[in-house]
Order: C-alpha cells, then sequence, then structure tokens
C-alpha cells in the first residue's frame, strides 16, 4: 500500500503581547506566597513552555526580570492566574504589544472579534469598542431578540476589554477574538484619564483616615489594610498622581474620641480582578500577585525618587 499523503504542519499563531514577570520586591514579599525567588520563577515558565506552544519566554538584561510574549491578554492572565494558586509570588507589568516594523512603518497586530449580544446592550458595547479603536465590519440580526457584531481592532484595544463586556452585557454577552494580521499603527488609544493616590508610608489603614480620603476620589481598600509606601490605595478624582496618608491615627484627647468613628460612613471600595488590574495599571506601575492579594504599586515606590525620576525624563523627551 502507497503511503498516505504527510497532514500540513499546524500553524500556531504568534505572540502578539508581552510582559515582563519581575521578582517581588514590595516590602510585604515574601509573606504570602511560597515561590518567591527568581530561579523558581524562572523554572516554572520553563515547565511552562513544554506544553504551551504559542508562549515566548526570554531572560532581559536585568536580573530578576523576564519577559514573556504570548497570545493575547486572555492567555497571559490564565498563567498568572495559574501561577498565582500554584503559591508563587511575583509582579507583572502592563501588557504591550509586540510592535513590528516593515520598510520603515510601524505595524502592530489587530484582531477579528465576533460578538453576540441581547440587542439592548448593542449600544454600550458599540461604544465602547469605538473607544478602543475598533472598526466595526458587520452588524446583523440573529432574529431572537440579539444582536451579531464583527469587529477590526488593535490587539491593545481588547486588553481589559473581557470583563468589562461581560458587565456591559449582564453576563449574556458571548465574545470571541483571533488574530487577524500586522497593519499600520493605530495611534495613541485613550489611557486612563485619572491620576492615583499613592500611600505615602508604611501602615494599616483606618476609617478615620479612608473618610477624608474617599473625597479625593475611589478608594480600592476598606480599613484594616496592610499598605505600603509607593502602594496605590484609590484613583484620584483628577488628572495627577496624589500622595496620601491611608493609616493616619485620629489624635485622642478629652475632647475627642474612638467612639465618634463608629459614626463614619466608608463608600464599599473598588476591587480589582486581575484582567481589570492589567488594564488599569500605566507605564510606570505593576501588578504586585501574591496567593492571596493582588495589588497596585509605583514602580519606584520612594516618593522622592519617583519625582526625580519623573523629572529627568522630562528632560530626555523634551
Amino acid at each position: 500500500p502507497t503511503n498516505p499523503a504527510p497532514l500540513p504542519m499546524l500553524k500556531v499563531d504568534e505572540p502578539t503581547l508581552t510582559m515582563n514577570f519581575c521578582v517581588n520586591t514590595s516590602p510585604l514579599a515574601g509573606r504570602e506566597g511560597k515561590y518567591v525567588t527568581s530561579r523558581q520563577i524562572w523554572d516554572r515558565l520553563q515547565k511552562e513552555l513544554q506544553s504551551n506552544v504559542a508562549l515566548r519566554v526570554r531572560e532581559t538584561g536585568e536580573e530578576g526580570i523576564f519577559e514573556v510574549m504570548g497570545r493575547g491578554e486572555l492567555h497571559l492572565s490564565v498563567l498568572i492566574e495559574t501561577m498565582r494558586r500554584e503559591g508563587f509570588e511575583f509582579m507583572v507589568s502592563q501588557p504591550q504589544v509586540i510592535i513590528k516594523e516593515v520598510d520603515g512603518k510601524k505595524m502592530e497586530p489587530y484582531e477579528d472579534v465576533l460578538i453576540d449580544l441581547e440587542e439592548a446592550y448593542a449600544g454600550a458595547v458599540i461604544e465602547e469598542m469605538g473607544r478602543r479603536g475598533g472598526r466595526m465590519k458587520e452588524m446583523n440580526p440573529t432574529g431572537d431578540g440579539r444582536t451579531r457584531m464583527e469587529y477590526l481592532i488593535p490587539a491593545r484595544g481588547l486588553i481589559g476589554f473581557r470583563s468589562q463586556f461581560l458587565t456591559l452585557t449582564r453576563g449574556t454577552g458571548i465574545l470571541n477574538a483571533s488574530f487577524s494580521h500586522y497593519s499600520d499603527f493605530a495611534g495613541v488609544l485613550k489611557s486612563r484619564p485619572n491620576g492615583v493616590l499613592i500611600a505615602q508610608d508604611p501602615g494599616e489603614t483606618n476609617a478615620y483616615a479612608l473618610f477624608s480620603l474617599q473625597e479625593r476620589g475611589q478608594l480600592f481598600y476598606g480599613q484594616g489594610t496592610k499598605v505600603y509606601g509607593g502602594m496605590i490605595v484609590g484613583l484620584h478624582s483628577r488628572a495627577n498622581d496624589l500622595v496620601v496618608n491611608p493609616s493616619k491615627a485620629k489624635q485622642l484627647n478629652n475632647i475627642r474620641t474612638t467612639a465618634a468613628d463608629e459614626k463614619l460612613i466608608l463608600a464599599p471600595p473598588r476591587r480589582f480582578s486581575l484582567e481589570e488590574s492589567l488594564e488599569f495599571i500605566n507605564e510606570d506601575e505593576l501588578v504586585e500577585m501574591t496567593p492571596k492579594s493582588i495589588r497596585i504599586r509605583k514602580r519606584v515606590l520612594d516618593h522622592n525618587e519617583r519625582k526625580r525620576h519623573e523629572k529627568s525624563r522630562g528632560v530626555e523627551s523634551s
């Protein structure tokens, strides 16, 4: 019998997103995780390469920092969440798309997105996809009160969108994305318009301090949470970053007593999921991952050193 023709090789999509995995350097490092060293993180990433064919990992020039490339935000988020649950403690940077240069032009990856949702939620999703740089290719009703839409969108526009999509569609929407092609750079997409509230000193949050801070913006933690200098504790209502003291204690005397604190009413803090954290951070921020916590922090923790960095970067850019 003649040998059958060999099957064509399966094509694995190239990675489109990259982020850095770093050793946790925060003051709270090592308290919640079991595996915290750079060697343990590197060995775990190497083990992942044996079964995760679309993943790429390489060492950077800096000690304890590894570049991990994957097929979109969901691909990398699954790896991060898996490592968290296994007891790893580490930090990750803002996801960046892998830019290619072809004939002197910047090219970025684009995704084909298929969305199926109820007609009542179509308007909100269309508005958000437009804000993220998506271009609608087709929109058709499916006849059962639902609508199907096809979009072409830059891969970086999808970062953090899945969790937001479920919120916009009350959990009833279906979204599927697949790599389409590399095309012209889409320009600057709208980033976070607000600054953040940054803890000044290490300590534990209390109701007295948080009550006065909630006028400044939206808080991420309730009372009784351990914080450290450089940790982000809230979203500022204005565009600039603000250094605050969420653990400031009340001065007690014969007039001021702790009993008055029982009347303080705090708004519920905003809790971040892993995907929301990755979308939220800017280039100078990191997400600290432990088996029990997800914290957002500035890359440079010391406030004075951070100001010097910003000044030097401003001189360089000008």
